[in-house]
C-alpha cells in the first residue's frame, strides 16, 4: 500500500473504515464553509471585499473541504488536505494582521510571519515533548492561540478596535482547543467524542477573524494612553 493511502484512526467517533464512520466530524465541517460564505456576503455588502478578505474566505471554505475529506477517507493524503489549509490560514491571517492592524509594510509583515512560523514549530516541538500525553496533538495549535491573544491584547492596549475582536476570537479558540483535547479522554463516556465541537467552534472562530478584518482592517493604530 502506498504510504499516502495508509489509514488513520485518530478520533473517538471513528469505529471502522467506512466513508461515513465519522458522521458528526464530517458533517460539522459545514461550519467552515458557512463562515466563508457569510463573510463574502458581508464584505460585499460593506464594499470591503478586497484581495485579503477574498483569500481568507476562500481559505476558510477550503479548510472545510479538507477537513471533510480527512474525516471521511481518513488517510494520510486526506490528513495533509486537512492540516495544510489550516496552516495556510494561520500564516495568512497573521501576515494580514501585521499589515492591516499593526501597520507594517507587506515586506515587513512577511519577515515577521516567517519568524512566527519558525517560533511556532519550535514551541510546538517543545510542547509536544511536555504535553503530548496530556493533550494529544492539540499542543501544536497553542502557538497560534498565544499569538492571537497576544496580538489582540497589544492592539487593544493601543486603542485599535481590532483588539477586542481578536481577543474574543482567542477565547473561542481556547474553548475549541479544550474540546479537541477532550475527544479521546471522554470517549468511554461519550462515544461520539468532542471533536465535532472543535469544528463548530472553529467555524465561529474563522468567522470572527474575518469579520474583524472586514470591520477594522483599515482602522489606524493609536499610541497607548499615558498612565
Amino acid at each position: 500500500m502506498h504510504p499516502l493511502l495508509r489509514r488513520i484512526d485518530g478520533y473517538c467517533e471513528r469505529v471502522g473504515e467506512a466513508f461515513w464512520a465519522e458522521p458528526l466530524n464530517a458533517v460539522t465541517n459545514i461550519s467552515f464553509i458557512l463562515a466563508g460564505v457569510a463573510a463574502i456576503m458581508l464584505a460585499r455588502r460593506l464594499d470591503r471585499l478586497d484581495g485579503a478578505v477574498m483569500f481568507l474566505t476562500a481559505n476558510a471554505i477550503v479548510v472545510g473541504i479538507g477537513s471533510f475529506l480527512f474525516h471521511t477517507y481518513a488517510t494520510v493524503w486526506a490528513a495533509m488536505a486537512d492540516t495544510g489549509p489550516i496552516l495556510v490560514f494561520i500564516l495568512a491571517y497573521f501576515a494580514i494582521a501585521m499589515n492591516r492592524f499593526v501597520g507594517l509594510s507587506w515586506r515587513q509583515s512577511a519577515l515577521v510571519t516567517a519568524g512566527f512560523l519558525v517560533g511556532m514549530f519550535a514551541l510546538s516541538g517543545v510542547l509536544r515533548v511536555l504535553l503530548h500525553d496530556i493533550v494529544g496533538g492539540t499542543q501544536s495549535y497553542f502557538p497560534a492561540l498565544i499569538a492571537l491573544g497576544g496580538v489582540g491584547a497589544w492592539l487593544a492596549a493601543r486603542g485599535h478596535p481590532a483588539g477586542r475582536g481578536l481577543m474574543t476570537a482567542a477565547g473561542v479558540f481556547a474553548v475549541s482547543l479544550t474540546f479537541r483535547a477532550l475527544d479521546k479522554p471522554v470517549c468511554s463516556l461519550w462515544p461520539v467524542g468532542t471533536h465535532f465541537l472543535w469544528h463548530l467552534l472553529n467555524g465561529l472562530l474563522l468567522w470572527l477573524l474575518i469579520l474583524t478584518l472586514i470591520r477594522h482592517g483599515r482602522a489606524p493604530l493609536r499610541a497607548p494612553a499615558p498612565a
